[in-house]
């Protein structure tokens, strides 16, 4: 060991020192050497040992004095003292810290403990129970419901989680390190990095001994050796075990539980005893904790996967052989294991993935490359299917079987690839037959890929030995050449082989039946498809599809009552069918109707398809309530809601609330009052349930947005999207017209309107149409009235449209409080429209506001002053304005009234009308002689009678005489009957009452 007389000089007169304080040798700057470059003159016991960074380079005094010079001062006021005792050894004393410098250093040891800190990180994750960790409580199932192992699986993603954050920092520290140092070979170390080196860390003692790796038990990694007290407590509970002292032993190995948790062997006598006692599935608790804290035993995995599957544990029994495979990667047993595993759950990706690392191992297996590709086509990967098959008979085409070819041929089938099929399967002939026929299988797929490709006598040759062998074992075969024929269009050669199978108990189950009744269908054979059809309905009752093409087929064949009776609901309901009954299905309602509407039975039509027309109207009502309901949470709720409660808490506005705008403020409103609302129809929810002696269980809204409501299933889901189901709605409201049930037939146009996003603007427009026709009949026009004014709106100068409103106008027997409203402005935005006009007039003449009505008549008459009726209408204000008591023109009104009359009746070509209203006219203002002369001709003139113009729902086909209202038969164009009523009023008046008499007689007799 070399003495302190090779420093050459005492410690202060040293040249420039450079002090690797990680342990590292004690070395000094030459000046001989090059500047910049150091020359390490070290001795084996000028060692410092110690945990310290280094401190950094000087460079050469002559290029940084300053740093000599600082470097030089820190020593001097750090070092306080330097001994050198006998053997060599040096002790400094720095700033209380004590560094000891020895001649030997366990370096082995260090790099020992650095070793097993590796080994710690790169190995596999291990249970480690640490801190307020209660190993006992992971053997029941958790307050989420998680049995052990998805709790292990929960604690092993935090803890790789925790892993990988640390790597990602001490790589991020590194990478900081790396370019520090890259910075201080530029420029040197400064005064902070060396006070940092020696800063305030902890310096072994002289006589410590050095940290040392943990002594590991034999066989379990990362485990420590249990203390003395554990091992004999351990050694009585298993001579407990051995005497059958169950309890005993339990509590004493619940008592190792405490002092050791990480110690695998109490749990492993845990689960012994368990099991001894019957407790099998908290013994396998127990042994799984063991098996987590040994992760490395494999054969106590796949034990544990064996005992799940016995429990029928399925995700448990896939979490050990996932441990056992990581502990043992070449166990392909396990692996095959947890891949059916996963196929058996459905998950067919995590299965393929599986198989195909099998395949990877054992290329040339070819059941594992069958479940390749049998995994691939159940998770959707037709093409990998076909690559991983094809790949495999290329490469290894000595192990590939029947059975490989069969299952590619399968999937180029499904593809509709034929011709690839097609030369697979004779390529196996050639390979693995060597003269002899193909199986039967492979045979009969060739065959439907000739019929697929248009070869049908290649696939008669084909088909051949299907007929040769016995039909018990292959009925699945005879199916599948049905089938291809019957998908081509043949379906002569597809009914050949269904007959085959007519009376096999396994496949004539209905399904059969109407494959043989399609098939006579299309050959045109109706009484065989009808036969085959009634059978197909005892085996298949509810089949809708079916029961509406035998209809339709009794339809064709004349056949109506039993097509009605074949739809109609049965007298007997049978009670075993689950769900809705056949005859409840839109579609078997439609057809019922569509048979009564041909044969004209109106309340049979109405009583199949009114009630689902309007639940679907009901339905779709509600259903767009549901969609377009957005209920926030109540998180959101009571975070808006709290902004009305927030107050400032500085001294100068306090008090006062925050400064918000008006919209949030409105919804802070709102939410209040919704919270509020809930908050009662808790309450109220709670009180109804303990008052019928239920437990009330409060159900707390999560975050989240709440659940939406169930949408409900309509029966006639087309009814406004479908154009038949369309005309079967307004042929039943003009049914419903008909049988003078208004108000279901308004009642039916206005939810439809309501719900009909989809329906045309044609088809809104036919609806308002009919609802304003209906409307007409009724005594209110709460319905009716929005589709006039919606009419007259769209179409403002039409005279029919006004027309139509004012008729709902006119026969509404309850005020319409909207009416003047809409006049009003239909008169100010369309100054020049007559129509309205006119009916503005009509409604003062009503209310006998004679100024009002002629000053509305004028300004259409300024609009057509030839038009003959509005002639009449000012004719007729001025009239009923001279009855007025007010009047000093009278005479002069009653001339105006009379010269508008005229010209209303030149305009109408003295017809019998005009002389009507002009004799009525005279017998208004007293002038009765002149009012008997126009009677009179109006009485000698005959007017020929119209037929009534019938509104469109009056003249639907489908409706018989007896339904069109009664007073309706006769015309009203003559009016020679008012004409002698009138004149008798006046003869009787006068005295005449033999001339009254006799014009009862002559024009007024029934």
């Amino acid at each position: 060991m070399a003495q302190c007389g090779d420093f050459r000089g005492p410690i202060g007169q040293a040249e420039e020192m450079l002090l690797d304080l990680d342990g590292a040798r004690l070395g000094f700057y030459s000046h001989a050497a090059k500047p910049g470059l150091w020359i390490a003159h070290d001795s084996p016991s000028a060692r410092i040992s110690g945990s310290w960074s280094m401190v950094g380079r000087m460079r050469d005094e002559r290029q940084l004095p300053h740093r000599k010079r600082t470097f030089d001062r820190m020593l001097g006021d750090v070092v306080g003292d330097v001994e050198v005792d006998i053997d060599g050894d040096v002790e400094v004393d720095v700033d209380g810290f004590e560094s000891v410098m020895v001649g030997e250093c366990d370096d082995e040891q260090e790099e020992e403990v650095e070793e097993d800190e590796d080994e710690e990180e790169d190995e596999d994750y291990a249970l480690r129970f640490e801190g307020d960790m209660d190993p006992l409580a992971f053997v029941d199932v958790d307050q989420n419901g998680d049995l052990p192992y998805q709790q292990f699986e929960r604690l092993e993603y935090e803890a790789l989680a925790e892993r990988k954050r640390k790597a990602l920092a001490k790589k991020r520290e590194e990478e900081e390190m790396n370019a520090k140092e890259s910075q201080q070979d530029i420029f040197g170390a400064d005064i902070d990095d060396i006070w940092n080196a020696f800063g305030p860390k902890r310096r072994r003692r002289a006589g410590e001994a050095k940290r040392k790796g943990r002594k590991k038990v034999p066989g379990i990694p990362g485990a420590s050796r249990l203390p003395p007290e554990v091992s004999r407590k351990l050694g009585e509970a298993n001579l407990l075990y051995a005497t059958r002292k169950n309890d005993e032993a339990i509590a004493l190995l619940k008592e190792v539980v405490r002092l050791a948790p990480n110690a695998p062997d109490a749990y492993h006598t845990l689960g012994l005893l368990y099991d001894a006692m019957g407790d099998r599935k908290k013994a396998l608790n127990f042994y799984m904790i063991c098996a987590h804290l040994k992760p490395k035993d494999a054969a106590l995995w796949k034990r544990l996967a064996s005992w799940s599957t016995e429990l029928g544990n399925t995700g448990q029994v896939i979490h050990c052989l996932t441990k056992a495979i990581r502990a043992d990667p070449d166990d392909i047993d396990a692996k095959w294991d947890r891949a059916s595993l996963y196929a058996e759950i459905l998950d067919f990706q995590k299965a393929a993935d599986a198989f195909e690392q099998m395949l990877v191992l054992r290329s040339s297996d070819v059941e594992v490359c069958k479940m390749v590709a049998k995994m691939q086509h159940k998770n959707g990967n037709i093409q990998r299917a076909t690559e991983v098959l094809e790949k495999f008979i290329d490469e290894h085409s000595a192990e590939a079987d029947f059975a490989a070819v069969n299952l590619l041929a399968e999937l180029h089938m499904g593809n509709r690839n034929y011709a690839a099929a097609l030369s697979q399967i004779d390529r196996a002939r050639q390979m693995y037959c060597h003269g002899q026929a193909l199986p039967l299988d492979l045979s009969i797929k060739s065959g439907i890929c000739h019929v697929h490709l248009g070869n049908l006598l290649a696939a008669e040759r084909d088909f051949e030995d299907l007929r040769k062998e016995g039909l018990d074992d292959l009925a699945d075969l005879v199916l599948d050449v049905g089938d291809t024929y019957l998908s081509v269009g043949r379906h002569h050669d597809a009914l050949g082989y269904y007959i085959i199978l007519e009376g096999n108990d396994a496949y004539d189950n209905g399904t059969l039946s109407l494959k043989i009744a399609e098939c006579y269908m299309a050959v045109d054979a109706l009484e065989d498809a009808i036969r085959v059809y009634y059978r197909v309905m005892e085996k298949l009752p509810q089949h809708v599809d079916a029961r509406l093409t035998l209809a339709s087929l009794l339809l064709r064949c004349s056949r109506l009552d039993d097509a009605i009776n074949l739809l109609k609901p049965p007298q007997v309901t049978d009670t075993s069918v689950s769900g809705l009954y056949w005859w409840q299905n839109g579609r078997i309602k439609m057809k019922l109707a569509e048979i009564y509407h041909g044969q004209g039975k109106l309340y049979l039509f109405l009583e199949t398809i009114l009630p689902a027309i309007q639940e679907s109207l009901y339905v779709e009502s509600f259903n767009q309530k549901v969609k377009g309901r957005k209920r926030l949470p109540k998180s959101v709720l009571a975070e808006r809601a709290k902004l009305l409660e927030d107050k400032q808490d500085d001294e100068v506005f306090q008090g006062f609330g925050p400064i918000i705008s008006r919209n949030d403020r409105a919804k802070a409103s709102r939410a209040k009052k919704v919270l509020a609302k809930r908050a009662a129809e808790k309450e109220e929810k709670k009180a109804a349930a303990l008052a019928a002696g239920m437990e009330w269980e409060s159900e707390e809204e999560s975050d989240g947005a709440e659940a939406e409501m169930e949408l409900k299933q309509s029966p006639l889901p087309n009814l406004l999207k479908d154009d038949e189901h369309y005309q079967t709605l307004l042929q039943a409201c003009k049914a419903l017209a008909s049988i003078q049930r208004y108000w279901e037939a308004l009642e039916v146009i206005h939810h439809s309107l309501r719900v009909g996003n989809s329906l045309t603007p044609e088809q809104h427009d036919e609806l308002r149409a009919l609802g304003a026709q209906i409307a007409y009949k009724t005594s209110d026009a709460r319905y009716g009235y929005e589709c006039a004014r919606y009419m007259v709106q769209q179409r403002p100068y039409s005279l029919s449209m006004w027309n139509c409103y004012y008729q709902v106008v006119s026969r509404s027997e309850a005020r319409v409080p909207r009416h003047h409203k809409f006049m009003l402005q239909m008169r100010n935005k369309f100054a020049d429209c007559v129509p309205a006009m006119i009916i503005c007039g009509h409604q003062f003449a009503m209310i006998s506001q004679s100024q009002g009505a002629l000053r509305e008549y004028l300004q259409a008459y300024k609009q057509q002053p030839e038009d003959p009726f509005i002639n009449l209408c000012v004719g007729v204000s001025f009239i009923n304005l001279s009855q007025g008591f007010r009047l000093s023109n009278r005479n002069q009104c009653v001339l105006q009234g009379f010269a508008f009359l005229y010209k209303y009746q030149r305009l109408s070509n003295h017809n019998q009308e005009s002389n009507y209203n002009i004799a009525r006219a005279y017998h208004c203002v007293g002038l009765v002689h002149l009012a008997v002369t126009y009677y009179e001709k109006v009485l000698q003139h005959f007017e020929k009678d119209r037929p009534i113009v019938r509104l469109p729902y009056e003249s639907s086909t489908f409706l018989s005489q007896d339904f069109v209202p009664e007073g309706r038969v006769g015309g009203h164009c003559d009016l020679r009957r008012e004409a002698a009523h009138n004149l008798h009023l006046i003869y009787k008046k006068s005295g005449s009452l033999h001339l009254a008499r006799q014009v009862l007689m002559d024009y007024c007799r029934p």
